[in-house]
């Protein structure tokens, strides 16, 4: 698990009158580079590149390809139909215990493609929901997940899926404690 001591104080001066705005400028910046601190001590050779899709970031390892980490502001319930067909094409590998989960749920608007790491699917329909199911019913919160991977990985494509050994899973709502909460994977 990555180590966020600055989490609570920085959580603690979001402006309630505009927490994302207070998001973008504090949170986010700090949450990154203990992301990338963390990642590249195991990764020393990281080709990491910073995306947006659907209104969501995402850090991405090119060269490894390893979707890292994955963040956005809570803007309520997603009323789209899930794309079952387009997520049927994305690459399990990992085995009959995981899933294709979601970084950002499908619930809260997460895409498929970029967002899908091979999860266990006994945390991703298990504890992992609960944090979900809260940043769905939280418009204006900020949700997380941080993805940690054993060592450095094969490069370009041709090798099999990444699967992560652990995520870190986050939730911020303003005038609350920041929630992160730990899972193996």
């Amino acid at each position: 698990m990555a180590q966020y001591p600055e989490l609570i104080r920085l959580t603690c001066s979001v402006d309630l009158n505009c927490p994302e705005q207070s998001y973008i400028e504090k949170i986010v910046p700090y949450l990154v580079g203990v992301w990338i601190d963390d990642y590249t001590g195991n990764n020393r050779s990281a080709d990491i590149i910073e995306t947006r899709v659907s209104e969501f970031s995402y850090l991405f390892d090119v060269g490894a390809e390893r979707l890292i980490a994955a963040w956005g502001i809570s803007k309520g319930k997603n009323p789209e139909v899930r794309p079952k067909d387009r997520m049927k094409g994305h690459p399990l590998g990992a085995g009959p215990l995981y899933h294709r989960g979601h970084a950002i749920p499908h619930t809260l608007g997460g895409p498929t493609d970029i967002n899908l790491v091979p999860q266990l699917g006994k945390i991703n329909i298990g504890p992992f929901r609960a944090l979900e199911k809260k940043a769905v019913a939280s418009p204006g919160s900020f949700y997380f997940t941080y993805w940690k991977y054993q060592g450095s990985a094969p490069t370009r494509s041709g090798h099999p899926v990444q699967t992560p050994t652990g995520v870190d899973q986050g939730l911020m709502v303003p005038g609350k404690p920041p929630v992160v909460t730990h899972y193996g994977n």
